[in-house]
């Protein structure tokens, strides 16, 4: 979930209605604000990316630097704290991918991210000599290959406070070892977000790192299953440096159109991880798909489509290769924020190898399949959900019930561009089921039949995505 950090080192994260406090103390106990400012990719890159050639021209930039130095010397003394800035935060930053690339040099203490300018974080180390290697050895490295690179400062705090471990925020190491988070319910083991069965990372011989130098890899392999480790993962991150992963949607309706409305739709065609709605042009929004195949889907069966009375999509590829996160997204006009971030969403539905190979793509059309709804419910019903939503469907088929969980069946509307607005509003909607204490998350997709007269026809192959989704229904329904 969204964390907002905060620029004094202190920061509040909601999960599960707990929070996360971090407050960094110094001397005489006097508070110090640690947050910096967001430095310059360009200032980053003078240093980790240039490698003269030449000995006379390495000598030049030597003498510069050491100008550099004069003119403005370091006013940080060193310290056991590090203060970490990330460039490019291409893929998500936790502290175990931080305590990963650090524990090499030395003891980890503790691990404090904080998101109020950029991505930064602490690392508090067991002494200053762990801290030292640390900064020569990974200051103007790349985490992953292509972004993520690492500016690192000597911090000033002489120590971190973290009053409760959460993977995405802050981490104390030296708590007990059974302070371990436990599995989240109904899943199987490398099935979740991490840390919940988290992938095995794998790092670079720390001796390969000297100063600022540029390793072809990066410090660690990117989480998207490449070279598949003891746990390879199989929660969704977006592929890195992928060329067109990123898509411009245009023709969306100002008034009504959201983050989650377009995330309905394009789902259906590949894992999305972020969506961002432009200011300065009304009903136009950026997506960042989990890659550039799921961004091809999209555009051969998305584009030029009819959506509502009179209106139209266009999707096309765009220039960017990523989005980066907004802190302070402006809000719709049905006070929804302009940007969201559903890299961890559990509605995505490419999670895994198999999951991936179960979906169906499918174009629109006017029949739309709908599964995990209650097992009791009605036709009539559902009609009813449908005419709540303003989109009115003609007919509703429900198939037989094969288990007592969830029931299933197809929908038609009177033509594909009421079928594509009753994705967008009512996919993924939440509806009470009797004797259950929390609701079924209703899920659409476009079906393969033609008319409903032969929709028992296709029943069966329908049910495959059905069956595919049997533990999202599980997760939806219980989490």
């Amino acid at each position: 979930m969204p964390y907002n950090g905060a620029s004094n080192g202190s920061g509040a994260s909601g999960a599960g209605g707990g929070a996360t406090i971090v407050v960094t103390e110094g001397p005489q106990n006097k508070k110090i604000r640690t947050g910096v400012q967001q430095p310059g990719e360009n200032d980053v890159h003078m240093h980790a990316r240039s490698t003269p050639q030449q000995n006379q021209q390495q000598a030049l930039m030597n003498k510069s630097n050491d100008d550099l130095r004069r003119k403005r010397p370091e006013t940080t003394r060193p310290n056991h704290i590090l203060l970490f800035t990330i460039i490019n935060p291409f893929y998500p930053i936790t502290v175990d991918v931080l305590h990963k690339i650090c524990h090499p040099h030395g003891p980890v203490l503790r691990i404090v991210i904080f998101k109020k300018n950029g991505v930064q974080a602490m690392v508090e180390f067991d002494n200053l000599d762990a801290a030292t290697r640390a900064r020569e050895n990974l200051n103007g490295a790349d985490i992953y290959a292509g972004c993520c690179t690492l500016k690192i400062d000597y911090a000033k705090p002489e120590k971190l406070n973290v009053y409760k471990n959460e993977p995405d925020t802050s981490w104390d190491y030296t708590l007990s070892t059974g302070e371990i988070l436990p599995k989240p319910p109904l899943l199987g083991p490398g099935a979740a977000f991490p840390p919940f069965g988290a992938p095995e990372y794998h790092t670079t011989t720390p001796e390969n790192w000297k100063g600022a130098a540029i390793h072809p890899t990066g410090l660690m392999k990117e989480p998207a299953g490449v070279v598949p480790g003891r746990n390879a993962p199989v929660a969704f991150t977006p592929q890195g440096q992928a060329q067109g992963a990123v898509m411009m949607v245009y023709g969306l309706d100002h008034d009504t159109s959201n983050t989650d409305k377009l995330f309905n739709l394009v789902c259906l065609y590949g894992n999305v991880a972020r969506i961002k709605f432009l200011k300065t042009k009304e009903g136009t929004a950026m997506v960042q798909m989990g890659d550039a195949v799921a961004v091809e889907r999209c555009v051969q069966h998305l584009n030029n489509i009819p959506v509502g009375t009179g209106g139209k999509i266009q999707i096309a590829f765009s220039k960017q290769n990523f989005l980066s996160e907004v802190i302070n997204p402006f809000l719709l006009p049905d006070h929804s924020p302009s940007f969201k971030e559903y890299t961890g969403s559990k509605n995505n539905r490419f999670l895994s190898p198999a999951q991936a190979s179960k979906n169906r793509i499918q174009p629109p059309s006017k029949i739309l399949h709908f599964f995990n709804t209650p097992p009791g419910l009605t036709e009539d019903q559902l009609i009813g959900i449908f005419n709540i939503k303003d989109v009115p469907a003609t007919s509703v088929r429900l198939f037989p019930l094969k288990t007592e969980r969830s029931s299933s069946g197809l929908i038609e509307f009177s033509n594909i561009s009421q079928a594509v607005l009753a994705i967008m509003k009512c996919n993924h909607l939440p509806i009470e089921g009797k004797g259950t204490k929390f609701p079924f998350i209703m899920k659409l997709c476009f079906s393969s039949s033609k008319s409903m007269n032969g929709a028992w026809n296709n029943a069966a192959s329908e049910g495959m995505i059905e069956k595919e989704n049997e533990v999202d229904s599980k997760v939806d329904i219980y989490n």
